[in-house]
């Protein structure tokens, strides 16, 4: 009894235990009890612990890590935690192969760096609003070969290569013009609704246009104009039973052009009226081509069928012939028979304008701030400046401020097409607006700003615009020259033509030959021809859809000299009709993809694989022919196949960097972006060479 109570030695615990001394030693050494040999002696206490936890565990097989406890004294100094610091030193292996990753963040960093700054703005500001020395950023510019001072203002393109270097982005704050854009805009779909369609009536000269929008009007605007021919613009609305529609009565085409040149977008539809006596003329042509540049539907109406001796189906073929075939001759043309004069087919014509408007799903939002597009400005003896304009979206009343192009005012009055004062004008409505401080051009848009605070701010920042741009040269539309260079950037899908000679026969004999050139990979697209000198019209259609005019003994009116000067447009003239082919085919090669072709510069062999930690692999190679070049395009090929093509990373001499490498010499050759190097490998050296492709 006194042994239970004292002390007891680990091998009678052991034989107590039905345990071998060391399989109790091991297990005593888990509970963290240190023993040194089966000598050793257990308190009373520590017994008790060590029995409780057998009862609870029960005897287990051998455990190998007691051989280490067993046998090695110093297991203080060799414990398992030994293991531990290579644990953490992989970790720390890790966490600096994560830095890549880490210095990643900060290259991405200074783009988040957004500064929104007015231009143009004077170095200080700008170095103010990046949190950076004035002269940091002088020293800046200086790199850039940009010399400024202190309170020298600087431009956008400047100030956005100046703040690269400094981590930030700078962008431009949207100016009031902008802003007022932006929320004029917006569109809430919910509060669209049907609009009325705008119709312009166009065609050859007395051919009836305004005659028959006479009728339709059920008034004499013809009565106003000289000598029974419309003089200006005109602009008015019909009410109808099924709708309204508002009619555009033009000079032919040259105003509907000029709009379209300014990138007004006011004639939904567009009726060509044709005279069932005359047939299709010279303009009824060209008003066709200036509808198809714009894209707009076209509706025919051939007129004067009250006349004696017409032949409706002849007119018929010669608007099939120039892609206009009618409907009841299995075309997609809408044509109808009307007679301006008794109101003959009138009626079905309406019927087809609203159906074909019906299938635009044409529509506006009345309830937002007016917007539209200027018809007509003139300048009225009582009035003073007087502006025709067409709302297409919104509605627009007495007292709204408006900007019409460079110009504001707040309205006066709104006077409709038959002189009467209104309150509102509606989407679709064309009213006359007094109040503006000068006569607006044809083309120009109009939008209601908040205050003539804004209205002046804007209109101020334009006329600025519009003096920077009359001290610059002209910005040509497009030359055979520079034509090559526009398809490259993807601005040109194909090259659009106007021809001009001075007979009819010319003039099918160079469209023919043009037309043969045409390839299934480039597309020729000639968009007007005519007899006759190079006039205002053409320079206009040119303008406006970037295209270049060419004549062929043909030669240039006055008012086409002036217009081609202020709209930029190319115009070339010839006195032989092959030189005219010669150019043009020219302009369409420069379209063609050039072929892409390797020319073999140097080839070297790879001897020896170098692993550097700096530079990655390198392949110590021998040059057995040619040269290799430090900026040559290069590929690796291995056994007959190729498995790498790209760039040289490196090129050197032993330490030092070479420009190139000639035959019979040794040198190291890094591979951009390529480890995988093999001895044998070989490694050639190349140039792209562009080949021009030919018709």
């Amino acid at each position: 009894m006194k042994k239970k109570k004292g002390p007891v030695k680990v091998s009678d615990l052991a034989k107590q235990l039905k345990l071998s001394s060391k399989e109790l030693i091991g297990r005593i050494s888990e509970l963290g009890i240190g023993v040194n040999s089966d000598r050793s002696t257990l308190a009373e206490a520590t017994v008790k612990k060590v029995k409780k936890a057998f009862s609870k565990k029960g005897p287990r097989a051998k455990v190998k890590p007691q051989k280490k406890v067993a046998k090695v004294k110093p297991k203080r100094k060799k414990p398992a935690k030994l293991i531990e610091p290579t644990v953490e030193e992989n970790e720390i292996a890790l966490t600096k192969a994560a830095p890549p990753k880490e210095e990643v963040i900060p290259k991405e960093k200074p783009p988040q760096k957004i500064v929104k700054v007015k231009f143009p703005i004077t170095v200080k500001d700008l170095a103010s609003r990046m949190s950076i020395g004035p002269s940091l950023l002088i020293k800046n510019l200086m790199d850039l070969r940009v010399f400024a001072t202190i309170n020298q203002l600087i431009d956008e393109g400047i100030a956005k290569q100046a703040g690269e270097k400094f981590g930030y982005r700078i962008e431009s704050l949207p100016t009031i013009e902008q802003e007022t854009m932006a929320v004029y805009e917006k569109q809430d779909l919910s509060k669209l609704k049907p609009r009325a369609p705008v119709i312009t009536l166009m065609g050859h000269v007395d051919h009836g246009k305004t005659s028959l929008l006479d009728y339709i009007r059920k008034s004499k605007i013809i009565d106003f104009e000289k000598g029974g021919i419309t003089q200006h613009i005109g602009a008015y609305r019909v009410c109808l039973d099924k709708g309204e529609i508002t009619f555009l009565d033009t000079p032919g085409h040259e105003a509907f052009t000029a709009m379209r040149a300014r990138g007004a977008t006011a004639t939904d539809i567009v009726i060509l009226v044709v005279a069932a006596d005359d047939g299709v003329k010279p303009q009824t042509i060209e008003a066709i081509d200036h509808a198809r540049a714009a894209k707009v539907p076209i509706v025919v109406a051939v007129n004067k069928i009250d006349k004696p001796n017409i032949d409706i189906d002849k007119v018929k073929k010669q608007l099939s012939e120039i892609g206009l075939t009618a409907e009841d001759w299995g075309g997609k043309t809408i044509t109808v028979n009307v007679s301006a004069k008794m109101g003959e087919g009138v009626e079905k014509l309406l019927e087809m304008i609203l159906l074909e408007a019906e299938m635009l799903e044409l529509k506006a939002d009345p309830t937002k701030p007016a917007g539209g597009v200027v018809i007509e400005g003139k300048l009225s003896k009582g009035g003073g400046p007087v502006a025709t304009v067409l709302v297409k979206n919104g509605s627009l009343h007495p007292g709204d401020v408006v900007i019409c192009g460079k110009y504001y005012g707040k309205i006066r009055a709104l006077i409709d097409d038959r002189i009467h004062k209104v309150k509102e004008a509606p989407p679709s409505m064309p009213v006359e607006i007094l109040g503006l401080n000068g006569v607006p051009d044809a083309g120009d848009p109009f939008i209601v700003v908040d205050n003539e605070r804004k209205a002046k701010e804007i209109t101020e920042l334009r006329l600025q615009k519009i003096k920077e741009e009359k001290l610059a040269p002209v910005a040509r539309k497009i030359s055979l020259e520079d034509f090559y260079a526009e398809v490259q950037k993807g601005k040109i899908k194909e090259l659009k033509v106007i021809l001009k000679t001075d007979v009819q026969g010319s003039l099918e004999a160079l469209r023919d030959s043009l037309m043969k050139i045409d390839t299934k990979e480039l597309k020729l697209n000639i968009i007007h021809t005519a007899v006759g000198d190079v006039n205002e019209s053409d320079v206009l259609l040119a303008a406006a859809s970037n295209a270049v005019i060419i004549g062929l003994h043909a030669g240039k009116t006055a008012e086409a000299e002036k217009a081609i000067k202020r709209e930029g447009v190319d115009v070339k003239l010839y006195a032989i009709i092959y030189e005219a082919i010669s150019d043009v085919k020219a302009a369409l090669e420069g379209m063609l993809e050039p072929k892409l072709k390797d020319v073999f510069l140097g080839r070297a062999v790879v001897r020896q694989v170098f692993k550097i930690s700096k530079a990655g692999t390198v392949a110590g190679c021998y040059v057995q022919k040619g040269t290799i070049r430090r900026t040559n395009d290069c590929r690796m090929i291995r056994n007959g196949k190729e498995v790498y093509k790209g760039k040289l990373s490196s090129l050197k001499r032993f330490k030092d960097d070479i420009k190139e490498a000639a035959e019979g010499y040794e040198c190291g050759i890094g591979l951009d972006g390529f480890e995988d190097i093999q001895r044998g490998d070989i490694i050639e050296a190349f140039e792209v060479q562009k080949i021009a492709r030919k018709l």
